[in-house]
């Protein structure tokens, strides 16, 4: 008491004012107390107590001589709010109203899940959120949060695992609960196929884990033009463009990104230069040779529309097999890879040769004489045969040559001319023995 007494002594010859009240915040709170209220003013050094009203504040910080930190008591109405020192008791009429504070109310989360280690910043949506004072995942307490408004609360999400209810609590009490849930890291394991153009545009298929929720599927650095989530276990996603080459395939879900391991290979478009022979007829069963690049895992070698039998030799080479052609001329031979088809090379399909004509018809035992032949298609020529017996030959003309008839038994000879379109039906040539004496 004495010194209780001396300290006044010393206060009144110091000349020191009494303390002021200017204003407190927030200007009310529940009237079952609690509320941590901002006292404003001046001369609160040496605060003794704070009162609402006729009581006592539970517990109060002097945080400078113009800031005082307390905890409201309980209380109802309308009160006076006073602070004391040995100066003497403030009396300014600040004042702090006690309300029936309703207890808040949680309406959504979003986004309503993160990875186990925590950090999303997740937006509590709802009503009477303006006074909190923790949120809570489950048991454990956010690190930090924002009130926005009185209907919107921002809060990060500390580490966890499972579904937890995300609470909010005010003066008012502790909101219902919203749930929110740590999801795993997603895992690719397997991309079907894992090949196709750099132009992109084909679907694949991800096979893995724990792609519920995924927001994004990428080749590379590369986005997929779309994807679907088909299962927890499935991803169907239409590739991008890209350039030849492998890329990483990778999915982000709630949980995180998935780490590098599944490889999608851009490839290029095959390169056709060249087919040997670059005719045939047209019945098909010609053998031909195709030289370019790119041939490798070839799916298809097509003459025009038809699809042909092929071999793939080496990444430059391809024998195939000509199929058979309904009219004469020439089609665009391609080659199909997963990289897409190559430009054509043209091969002709052409028609037997026509023999319509022999002059002379008959000649001697020993040949050599000249036989003139007429029709059509002589134009590629490549032999002509009396019987088995091959004929040296000129072409003349598309529609004619003339061949020297080589020597043989008496008798009628068939007379063809081969070209890469066929052989042409026999005209009947015969020897004649020389006359008798």
């Amino acid at each position: 008491m004495n010194a209780s007494r001396n300290l006044s002594k010393v206060f009144s010859a110091l000349a020191v004012p009494p303390p002021s009240v200017l204003s407190v915040s927030p200007g009310s709170g529940s009237v079952a107390g609690g509320t941590s209220v901002t006292v404003t003013g001046a001369n609160f050094t040496g605060a003794t107590n704070v009162r609402f009203g006729a009581n006592s504040a539970t517990s109060f910080t002097v945080n400078s001589d113009t800031r005082i930190t307390a905890v409201a008591p309980a209380g109802t109405g309308t009160v006076q709010v006073t602070v004391t020192t040995p100066a003497g008791i403030s009396s300014q009429f600040v004042t702090y109203a006690y309300t029936q504070v309703t207890g808040p109310v949680l309406s959504s989360v979003t986004p309503p899940s993160g990875p186990a280690a925590g950090g999303t910043t997740v937006t509590l949506m709802g009503s009477g959120l303006s006074g909190t004072t923790a949120v809570r995942f489950g048991a454990v307490v956010a690190p930090s949060f924002t009130v926005v408004s009185d209907a919107q609360v921002m809060a990060v999400a500390p580490a966890g695992s499972g579904t937890v209810q995300i609470t909010v609590s005010t003066p008012g009490g502790t909101s219902n609960g919203v749930a929110y849930t740590y999801a795993s890291v997603p895992v690719v394991s397997s991309v079907s196929p894992n090949q196709g153009p750099v132009s992109g545009g084909n679907t694949v298929i991800l096979t893995g884990v724990n792609f519920s929720g995924a927001a994004a599927v990428t080749f590379g650095s590369a986005p997929a033009t779309s994807f679907t989530v088909d299962s927890p276990t499935r991803i169907s996603a239409v590739v991008p463009a890209g350039a030849a080459g492998a890329v990483q395939v990778v999915v982000t879900g709630p949980g995180g990104t998935s780490a590098p391991g599944a490889t999608y290979f851009y490839l290029g478009a095959p390169v056709l230069s060249s087919i040997t022979p670059a005719s045939g007829t047209l019945s098909g069963g010609t053998s031909v040779t195709l030289t370019g690049s790119q041939f490798l895992n070839a799916t298809a070698v097509r003459f025009g529309a038809a699809a042909a039998s092929f071999t793939v030799v080496s990444d430059t080479l391809i024998t195939a097999v000509a199929p058979p052609a309904s009219a004469a001329g020439s089609v665009q031979v391609t080659v199909t890879t997963p990289g897409g088809t190559s430009a054509g090379v043209s091969y002709e399909y052409l028609a037997a040769p026509v023999l319509t004509a022999l002059s002379p018809a008959a000649g001697p035992l020993s040949g050599g004489d000249i036989v003139t032949l007429t029709g059509s298609g002589f134009a590629r020529t490549t032999s002509v045969h009396f019987g088995t017996g091959t004929a040296a030959f000129t072409v003349v003309s598309d529609t004619a040559l003339t061949a020297v008839a080589p020597p043989g038994p008496p008798g009628p000879v068939g007379v063809t001319v081969t070209t890469p379109g066929g052989t042409s039906t026999a005209l009947t040539y015969s020897r004649v023995p020389p006359p008798t004496i």
